[in-house]
């Protein structure tokens, strides 16, 4: 007789082993792992460390991983950007300018050293008799049933064996078990590359100054940044087309490289030594460290988003983490895909009842599905944006905006997986999708627009994302737990208010500064007059539609301050003739 468990799962790694200790805190499941690899959870380093609130939520809070989580890794102080200035060598800290959020999330995130984190998520789940795993194993089959126990094959040891299982879960990552032997994988219209590596030690980007150790201490830029150790947070070193990350992990520093491949060529940044080299000659502050520090591990992937046809089934298998679907790493959103898709497989799991199982995975699919959708304009139209200080701070306003509202709100209160909440929730949500991608083409076509025709700062700004009102409008959704589903719906609402009228500020701003006439920030009739469906970046068409309510006097009372972004100088500078002319 062939050995029956109720769910194997494909994979243990950190998608893998957080499905299964999830499955083990709600249910007696008996479910089998599988992995190809002798040694978990392996003696390369793993990518993927930087936390955000989803993520950082279902690790800690329905994983039970908190006192793991503080103990033996960071805690996140947020995400950070800078970026270079035009006038200065760009050799010391000081030189870059900053976007960030002052204060700690209060849902706690964590710069995660992913062998450490999995290790612990194994000792933990083989402390359950209910969970089996075998590796190494070779030459995995899986054979699908509609109505009976699927059958999944696999040789152990040079021996074949066969199990029969309820579900079965692929979460191979890259490998992508399922997508390639079904033949479900899809394209991405993302083409980007990434090049990482790990070195010995803290590189505290602080001390990449020749300030003194009171100098640090005391400048004034303090009253911007406040005194909260920089090198906590997930750095950012932008540019056109790509940026470089700083993660602070015990013991070793996280370093990477993610670009557009149209923008840095792979072959350019394929090796620890090429990577080096670019990174210290684009931003020269790194110069005087990273060529001293010890490399402990290096890698390189040419081409890694992909999409794919399905993730969930109610024939009763699904996906988890990169084996399905994967955009960027820009906003760190790979953990709270898994997150997401193992929060909705679970419930999936143990869900009864034939047509409760179809119409849940009918939802659920549509769900994953979408969020997925919605990142693609983010990575694959508006990349660009990401080598200009004051634009980029506009669309990342917006983004964490849709995140903090649209993205974060559901997982606190256990709302993905409501039947009756979801329904709602994607009307709503599909409301964003269309204004998002004209916003995001809106802000290419603006970024290369500053190019030709508008002059950086000459000094470093340094700005708070939470300067604008609704950001912070939309960060009190963490506060929401235990909606009924009508309180969630008429926050949702709310929320598709205060985005719109946050992308209706965009636009303002950019046409005045575009038209060179801060009235285009109060013009109420003009504002008024915004339709996001015709929304595009066009200085003569933006010149005609201002023109026709120029002459009006009424102010449009914004619910935000409208000069928020006065420090970048924007506005006050002359603007050629050739750009647009002032009305």
């Amino acid at each position: 007789m062939r050995e029956s468990f109720n769910v194997v799962v494909v994979g243990a790694g950190l998608a893998g082993l957080s499905l299964c200790r999830h499955i083990e805190l709600q249910s007696e499941k008996r479910v089998l792992v599988l992995d190809r690899r002798p040694d978990l959870p392996g003696e390369r380093q793993k990518v993927g460390e930087s936390l955000v609130q989803v993520g950082g939520y279902y690790f800690a809070k329905v994983l039970d991983m908190e006192e793991h989580l503080l103990h033996d890794h960071y805690m996140k102080y947020n995400l950070r950007f800078y970026f270079k200035n035009e006038v200065r060598s760009n050799a010391n800290f000081e030189d870059y300018g900053q976007s960030s959020i002052r204060t700690f999330s209060n849902i706690p995130c964590y710069q995660l050293d992913r062998n450490v984190f999995e290790a612990e998520l194994l000792r933990l789940n083989q402390l359950d008799p209910n969970f089996e795993l075998v590796a190494p194993v070779q030459d995995i089959d899986v054979e699908l049933s509609e109505d009976g126990p699927h059958r999944v094959e696999f040789s152990e040891g040079g021996e074949k064996r066969t199990v029969e299982t309820d579900w079965v879960v692929d979460t191979t990552g890259r490998g992508r078990l399922m997508a390639r032997e079904f033949d479900i994988g899809q394209p991405s219209p993302i083409r980007h590359g990434a090049s990482f590596m790990w070195v010995d030690g803290l590189v505290d980007i602080e001390k990449l100054t020749d300030m003194s150790l009171a100098e640090r201490r005391l400048s004034r830029d303090r009253r911007a940044t406040g005194h909260l150790p920089h090198w906590l947070a997930t750095n950012h070193f932008m540019f056109e087309g790509g940026w470089f990350w700083v993660i602070p992990l015990r013991g070793k520093t996280s370093l990477g490289l993610v670009f557009d491949s149209e923008v840095v060529d792979f072959r350019d940044v394929n090796s620890s030594d090429k990577l080096l080299d670019w990174v210290c000659r684009e931003f020269p502050l790194f110069a005087r460290d990273l060529p001293k520090r010890e490399l402990l591990d290096f890698g390189a992937i040419k081409d890694f988003a992909h999409g794919c046809k399905q993730t969930i089934d109610p024939s009763r298998w699904a996906m988890s983490g990169e084996s399905g679907r994967f955009t960027d790493p820009l906003y760190s959103p790979g953990s709270d895909f898994i997150a997401l898709h193992n929060t909705l497989i679970v419930d999936a799991i143990l869900t009864k009842g034939r047509s409760e199982l179809k119409k849940k995975c009918w939802l659920y699919e549509i769900l994953m599905q979408s969020l997925y959708e919605s990142l693609l304009p983010t990575y694959a139209t508006s990349y660009d944006a990401l080598g200009d200080h004051e634009v980029f701070t506009l669309k990342y306003t917006w983004e964490l905006s849709v995140y903090f509202s649209y993205i974060t709100y559901p997982m606190l209160s256990d709302l993905s997986t409501d039947t009756e909440f979801l329904p709602a929730y994607l009307s709503r949500f599909s409301r964003l999708g269309a204004l998002n991608r004209q916003l995001q083409e809106f802000l290419s076509g603006y970024f290369q627009w500053t190019k030709d025709y508008r002059e950086a700062p000459a000094t470093p700004v340094f700005h708070d994302f939470t300067a604008l009102e609704p950001l912070r409008e939309a960060e009190k959704m963490f506060y929401r737990v235990g909606d009924t589903i009508e309180e969630a719906k008429e926050a949702l609402d709310d929320q598709l208010l205060n985005l719109k009228e946050l992308a209706r500020f965009i636009v303002a701003h950019v046409h005045a500064v575009v038209l060179n006439d801060d009235s285009a920030r109060k013009n109420a009739a003009f504002i008024n007059s915004i339709d996001f469906k015709t929304l595009a970046f066009d200085p003569e068409k933006m010149r005609a539609d201002f023109k026709d309510h120029a002459e009006s006097r009424a102010e449009y009372s914004w619910q935000l301050d409208p000069h928020v972004f006065k420090p970048f100088g924007l506005g006050e500078r002359p603007v050629p003739a050739d750009a647009a002319t002032v009305i």
